[in-house]
């Protein structure tokens, strides 16, 4: 969060408390500069396009990928017992799990069974996805959750209904199966239709390595969650790797997390993460809130005698001028512009660098920043002191 003097104070926040500045108006380069990672798996290029619309460089590394059962014979095994079963309460948590679980039994030649299976029972669901979902059938449902959660759902099967009914519940990826046993605990009879699952993406994929390098070297802005168990498997990933602390530094610090809702916040904030999180649980309501945060917290300013020096993700901007930075040269500028003025010493220079650095490194890299720059006397030598930024 900016601190009001044109540095960042951290990586993420809630919504609510972004900024009081007014919302900036969308705008086809709002996010020139900026790095984000992209996560997600389904639905990942309605991010990804929106995101590169607005002039922002996209990292792609799906930690996890949708699976359906192998020809589905599982899925309709399981259709055909809850079929038989006329369950007095369905449970339907998502759309694209509805959907893809009345397809499947249309295309078996079931579907008008299971249409009249689940005609006079009580259908409950998670949100307005799955509502949409379940309506799209021809049917309706009753009610929705609170909070458009999981458990939100079942405490409300729990205080609402009488116990010892048949109750069948659409899981979506990862089931909870702690959700699960609350309502075996009570009911008759729990039954379970997983139209698709999570799986962890192939070793051969070296995406989410890729990513969680550039987590931890602070080569990305900002990174996107959609599912708790993406947040889960980038976890994974980073113990696999040794890096698991540098990762969580990193988006404790420098890398703003954003997350779709509660659900996939709660792994974030339970390893000390602050994420951004939209108060609409929505795609679109995350894409906005992630253009707004990096327009108003994310980029770090300070004024010098050659007018104001901009620093929005890999991009330098002196006034008007916009000039993209390699890593290393933006680590250094990055420096210097957070001292805001103030000598910065050889060896910090070289600390801000990443890997096994020398002062022969720096010194390559900050005669690079400045050919880059182009503005002479914009970094200043100190003699036997350092450098620093010409304020």
């Amino acid at each position: 969060m900016s601190d009001g003097s044109g540095t960042v104070s951290g990586a993420g926040a809630a919504e609510s408390a972004a900024s009081d500045l007014p919302a900036p108006v969308l705008q086809p380069n709002q996010l020139e500069g900026f790095r984000i990672g992209v996560t997600s798996d389904r639905r990942s290029s309605d991010l990804i396009d929106a995101f590169e619309r607005r002039g922002a460089r996209v990292m792609h590394a799906p930690t996890l990928r949708i699976a359906h059962a192998e020809q589905d014979s599982p899925l309709l095994e399981d259709t055909r017992t809850m079929i038989a079963a006329r369950p007095d309460i369905l449970l339907a948590t998502t759309g694209y799990g509805v959907r893809r679980w009345f397809e499947v039994a249309e295309a078996d030649g079931i579907g008008s069974e299971l249409t009249d299976a689940l005609a006079e029972a009580i259908i409950l669901v998670r949100g307005p996805k799955a509502r949409g979902g379940i309506r799209a059938t021809g049917l309706a449902d009753s009610g929705m959750s609170d909070s458009e959660t999981t458990a939100s759902l079942v405490d409300k099967v729990l205080t609402e209904y009488p116990p010892g009914l048949v109750i069948g519940i659409q899981v979506h990826g990862a089931t909870d199966e702690v959700q699960l046993d609350r309502l075996r605990a009570v009911h008759q009879r729990v039954l379970i239709v997983a139209p698709y699952r999570w799986i962890a993406v192939d070793d051969t994929d070296e995406r989410v390595y890729k990513l969680v390098e550039a987590i931890c070297a602070r080569q990305l802005d900002c990174v996107t969650f959609t599912s708790a168990p993406a947040v889960h498997a980038l976890f994974t990933a980073a113990e696999g790797m040794e890096v698991y602390p540098e990762l969580l530094e990193a988006l404790q610090t420098r890398v703003c997390a954003a997350a779709v809702g509660p659900v996939t916040s709660a792994p974030l904030i339970a390893a000390g993460i602050t994420p951004i999180q939209p108060t609409r649980f929505r795609m679109g309501a995350l894409i906005r809130l992630v253009c707004e945060h990096l327009e108003r917290n994310m980029i770090e300013r300070v004024e010098t005698r050659n007018g104001l020096v901009q620093l929005r993700g890999s991009i330098a901007q002196i006034g008007d001028e916009r000039v993209q930075l390699p890593p290393t040269a933006l680590a250094i500028l990055r420096t210097l512009v957070r001292a805001r003025g103030a000598v910065v010493s050889r060896d910090d220079l070289t600390l801000a660098l990443a890997g096994d650095s020398d002062d022969h490194a720096m010194e390559v890299s900050l005669s690079r920043l400045r050919q880059t720059l182009g503005v002479p006397g914009l970094v200043a030598t100190v003699v036997k002191r350092g450098y620093r930024l010409n304020v």
